[in-house]
C-alpha cells in the first residue's frame, strides 16, 4: 500500500506541476486593462438580450407577432413599349402592439432612376482599355429611367399624403392606426421596363434580335409594403442593389393582362386555366399531373416557335391567388416552351414547372424540371414539407433570382446547341440554388436587407446537399464522376478567400452592402461552415436535427440570427458560441499544425531530470518508487528500452499491476511500447476540434479526434500524448481537409514537402 501512495503522490505532483507552470505564464503576460479574449466565452454581449418577443432558446416567445400585408393587383403590360402600369389596393394588418402613425412602402424600382443615388454609390476609374459599347452606355448614352410614376396614392378616393425618400415612400396617415386594426389605400403606378441583359437587373426583358420578341421576368414591380417588427420598428434601409428584400407575409389576387400569345407562369395559382390555355394545353396538363418520372410538354417547341411569329394585338389575362407568401414575381413571352411534372414531397403532389425559350434546349428539357423536383424532396427532407402547389424554374440569359413558387435561371447552350459539363453543372446548381430560396427566405422569411447570408448562406448549405442527393439521383447527368462537383460548400474551396488579403475581407455578420467579395462572404463561407459543423464539430444526427427544428420554429416567420445560433445550441445540446464567434463575426481563419513529434519510453531507471522534478516538490527519489519517462536523447536511454514491452522494461509498474488488477482484468489491459508527446500549434485565430490520422510502421492507420475544448487554455500551443504498441511513422493533421485549413505545409510529421503548381505542371510535361 506504502507504493501505491508514493506512486499516486508522484503522479499527482506531475500534474500539479503543468498546471502551476500554466498558471504562473498566465500571471507573467496579463496586463493591467486586460478584457476576456478567450474564444470560448459565451456571447452575452453579441447577442440581443432575450424577451417575450424572441427567446433564450431561439424559438418565437408568447408575445411574438408579425404584421400582414394583403394585395389586389391589376397588372397591364405594355409589350410594344416595355411598360408595365399597375393598380394595387394594399390591406394592411397592424398585429403589432404599437398604434403606426405612418406607413412605409418599398419603391424597389426607383434604383433605376436615371438620378438614383445608388447608381454613385462605388468609386471608379478610367481603365487603359474598354469596348466601344461599355464606354458609350456608360458616357454617351442618356440614363435609362426605370423609377415609378407614383401616379395615385388614396384612400375611398381621397388623396393620402405621401413622401418619397429614394426607393422608399412614406405614407402618413390621416389619424394612427390601433393595434388589431386594418387600413386599406390604393396605389397606381407605372415603370419603363429595363432591358437586364444589358444592366444585369434582377427583373427586365430580354431581347432576341432574330426574332424580336422579348421573355419578360418581372418583379419588385410594385409598391411593396416594409416589415414593421419587434426587433427595428420600421424596415428603412434604403435598396442599394446589394443588399436583397425584407416583406410581410400576405394573400395575393393579382390580374395579368398580356398579349394573348403570350405563354406565362407566375406566383400563386392559375385561376382561370381554362380560358388562358388551349384545349390541348388542357389535355397535357391533366397529364402531367399523373406523371412522376417525366415531364410532360405543355407547349412545344414547335408550338412556340410558330407563336413567335405571330405578335397578336389581342390580350389575355391571367388571374392568380396566392395565401401566406411574402412577394410575387411572373414570367411571360410568346416564346415560352413549358413543361410540367408531378413530384411526391413527402406524400404532397408538387408540380415541377419549367418555362424556356428554344434558346435553352436541348439543356433545360433534359433537366430543368428535374432539378425543380429532386430540389423540392431534398430540401423537404431537412426542413418542412414544402408547403405550396408548385415550383418554377424559369430561363433567363445570366439571371438567378428568386421569388415565392417561381425563379429565373441561367444556363444556355451555343447556338448550335452544344454546351459544355461546366454550363451543365452551372445550371443544375443554380435552379437548385434558387428553386431552394422557396424556403430561405421565402418561407423562413429572414431580412435579406440586413443580414444577406442568413438566405444565401444557409441556403448555399442545403444546396451543396441537395447537389450531392442529386448526383446520386441522377447518376447519368454527372457520369463519369462519382459525385456532383459543388462550388461551394466543401471546406478546401473556401480556402482561398480565408487566407486572402485582410483588407478585403469581412465578417459574415456584416450588411452586404459593406462587403468586398459578397459571394465568398454571403455565400460562400457560411454554407462551408455550416457543412463543417454538420460533419466535423456536431455530427449529421445532432446537427439535422437542430437545423430542422429551426426551420419548423420560423417557417412563415421572421428570424433574427441570433435564432438561428441560439436553436441550434437550443435543439442539439452543443455550445457553439465559440463557433459562432469565430466563423461569423471575425475574418480569422484555421491553421493548426505539428511543432514537433516526441517519442518517450517508461523506465525504472532513475533519471536526472526525473530526480530534479521529485526533489523541487520535496520527494526524496530514494523514498520513491517512481517511472522514469526518458526519450532516445536522454543519456539515461539504452536501446534495449526500444525492444521490450512496457512491462517488461519497468518492474515498478509491474508489481503495481499485479497488485491491484485481477488475472482477468490483466488480459484486457493495454501494452503500449511507445509513447508519442505531439506538441501541436495554432496560428491561426480560429480554434477547431484536432483531428489527426496516425499511420504507423506496419502501413496501418487511425483517426484521432480530439475536441475543440484542448485550446480552451491555450490558444497557441497544446500537447497530447499518444500511447501505441506499434511505432509511428507518420502524423498528419485534418487529413481529409475537413476544416478549411489554409495552410497544410506544417500539417505533417515528418514535415512533407508540398509541391508548387508550377512543380507538379513541370513534372507532369517531362513524363
Amino acid at each position: 500500500m506504502k507504493k501505491l501512495n508514493m506512486l499516486c503522490s508522484v503522479f499527482l505532483m506531475f500534474v500539479f506541476a503543468g498546471l502551476s507552470a500554466q498558471e504562473g505564464e498566465q500571471k507573467e503576460t496579463r496586463q493591467e486593462g486586460h478584457t476576456n479574449q478567450n474564444k470560448f466565452r459565451q456571447m452575452y454581449m453579441e447577442f440581443a438580450t432575450p424577451n417575450q418577443y424572441r427567446t433564450a432558446s431561439g424559438a418565437p416567445g408568447p408575445a411574438y407577432y408579425q404584421n400582414q400585408a394583403d394585395y389586389k393587383m391589376d397588372l397591364v403590360l405594355d409589350d410594344k413599349n416595355s411598360v408595365l402600369t399597375g393598380e394595387e389596393t394594399i390591406t394592411y394588418h397592424n398585429n403589432s402592439p404599437q398604434d403606426l402613425e405612418y406607413l412605409w412602402v418599398q419603391l424597389d424600382q426607383n434604383i433605376r432612376k436615371k438620378d438614383a443615388p445608388a447608381l454613385q454609390k462605388d468609386g471608379e476609374g478610367m481603365a487603359p482599355v474598354a469596348t466601344a459599347s461599355g464606354f458609350a452606355d456608360k458616357y454617351l448614352k442618356e440614363p435609362f429611367d426605370g423609377g415609378f410614376n407614383i401616379k395615385e396614392v388614396s384612400k375611398d378616393g381621397s388623396p393620402l399624403k405621401y413622401t418619397i425618400n429614394q426607393t422608399m415612400m412614406r405614407i402618413d396617415l390621416p389619424q394612427s392606426l390601433k393595434s388589431g386594426e386594418s387600413y386599406s389605400f390604393k396605389i397606381k403606378w407605372s415603370y419603363n421596363i429595363n432591358n437586364h441583359v444589358t444592366n444585369r437587373a434582377r427583373s427586365g426583358y430580354e431581347y432576341f434580335p432574330k426574332d424580336g420578341n422579348k421573355a419578360y421576368v418581372i418583379a419588385q414591380f410594385f409598391p411593396r409594403m416594409a416589415v414593421y417588427n419587434d426587433v427595428e420598428g420600421w424596415q428603412n434601409m434604403q435598396f442599394w442593389g446589394s443588399g436583397e428584400f425584407a416583406l410581410p407575409f400576405g394573400n395575393y389576387e393579382v390580374n395579368i393582362t398580356v398579349p394573348a400569345d403570350h405563354v406565362m407562369e407566375a406566383t400563386g395559382e392559375l385561376q382561370n386555366r381554362k380560358e388562358v390555355y388551349t384545349k390541348e394545353m388542357m389535355k397535357r396538363y391533366e397529364q402531367a399531373k399523373k406523371s412522376f418520372d417525366k415531364p410532360v410538354l405543355i407547349v412545344t417547341q414547335e408550338e412556340a416557335e410558330a407563336a413567335e411569329k405571330g405578335f397578336a394585338t389581342k390580350t389575355k389575362t391571367w388571374k392568380y391567388k396566392a395565401d401566406m407568401v411574402r412577394d410575387f414575381g411572373f414570367s411571360t413571352s410568346r416564346k415560352f416552351i413549358l413543361d410540367m411534372m408531378a413530384t411526391d414531397v413527402m406524400g404532397k403532389n408538387v408540380m415541377a414547372v419549367s418555362l424556356y425559350p428554344k434558346e435553352g434546349n436541348p439543356l433545360w428539357e433534359q433537366w430543368s424540371t428535374r432539378a425543380v423536383a429532386s430540389t423540392l424532396k431534398s430540401y423537404s427532407d431537412h426542413t418542412f414539407q414544402y408547403p405550396y402547389h408548385k415550383a418554377v424554374s424559369v430561363h433567363a440569359k445570366n439571371q438567378g433570382m428568386e421569388y415565392p413558387m417561381i425563379c429565373w435561371n441561367y444556363g444556355r447552350p451555343d447556338e448550335d446547341g452544344n454546351y459544355s459539363d461546366r454550363t451543365k453543372f452551372g445550371m443544375i446548381s443554380v435552379i437548385i440554388h434558387e428553386v431552394g430560396h422557396n424556403f430561405f427566405p421565402m418561407i423562413v422569411n429572414s431580412d435579406e436587407r440586413q443580414w444577406g447570408w442568413m438566405d444565401e448562406g444557409i441556403n448555399t448549405f442545403v444546396q451543396y446537399v441537395a447537389e450531392q442527393k442529386f448526383g446520386n439521383e441522377y447518376p447519368e447527368a454527372i457520369a463519369p464522376m462519382d459525385k456532383y462537383p459543388s462550388r461551394r460548400g466543401a471546406p478546401h474551396k473556401i480556402v482561398p478567400y480565408m487566407k486572402g488579403n485582410q483588407d478585403y475581407i469581412a465578417p459574415i455578420m456584416s450588411n452586404p452592402e459593406e462587403v468586398y467579395q459578397l459571394g465568398n462572404n454571403a455565400y460562400g463561407k457560411p454554407a462551408t461552415a455550416l457543412n463543417i459543423l454538420r460533419e466535423t464539430v456536431m455530427g449529421r444526427e445532432l446537427f439535422d436535427h437542430a437545423f430542422k427544428t429551426y426551420s419548423q420554429r420560423w417557417m412563415f416567420k421572421h428570424p433574427t440570427p441570433e435564432d438561428f445560433f441560439r436553436t441550434m445550441e437550443d435543439a442539439s445540446g452543443v455550445d457553439l458560441d465559440w463557433f459562432w464567434r469565430g466563423w461569423f463575426y471575425t475574418t480569422d481563419n484555421v491553421d493548426i499544425g505539428i511543432r514537433e513529434v516526441n517519442k518517450y519510453y517508461v523506465t525504472d531507471t532513475p533519471t536526472k531530470a526525473g530526480k530534479e522534478m521529485l526533489e523541487r516538490y520535496g520527494a526524496n527519489p530514494e523514498d520513491v518508487n517512481a517511472l522514469y519517462i526518458v526519450t532516445e536523447e536522454d543519456e539515461e536511454f539504452n536501446e534495449e528500452m526500444k525492444s521490450k514491452a512496457l512491462l517488461e522494461n519497468s518492474k515498478t509498474l509491474q508489481e503495481y499491476v499485479m497488485d491491484n488488477f485481477s488475472e482477468e482484468e490483466r488480459k484486457n489491459l493495454k501494452a503500449p511500447k511507445y509513447f508519442y508527446q505531439v506538441v501541436f500549434e495554432k496560428p491561426g485565430g480560429l480554434v477547431m476540434p484536432l483531428i489527426i490520422e496516425v499511420t504507423y510502421a506496419d502501413g496501418t492507420s487511425e483517426k484521432i479526434t480530439y475536441p475543440v475544448q484542448v485550446w480552451r487554455k491555450n490558444d497557441k500551443v497544446i500537447s497530447k500524448v499518444i500511447p501505441s504498441n506499434k511505432e509511428i511513422t507518420k502524423i498528419v493533421v485534418d487529413p481529409d481537409l475537413e476544416t478549411a485549413d489554409v495552410d497544410v505545409n506544417n500539417n505533417s510529421w515528418p514535415k512533407s514537402e508540398n509541391k508548387s503548381e508550377f512543380e507538379e505542371f513541370k513534372e507532369d510535361t517531362q513524363d
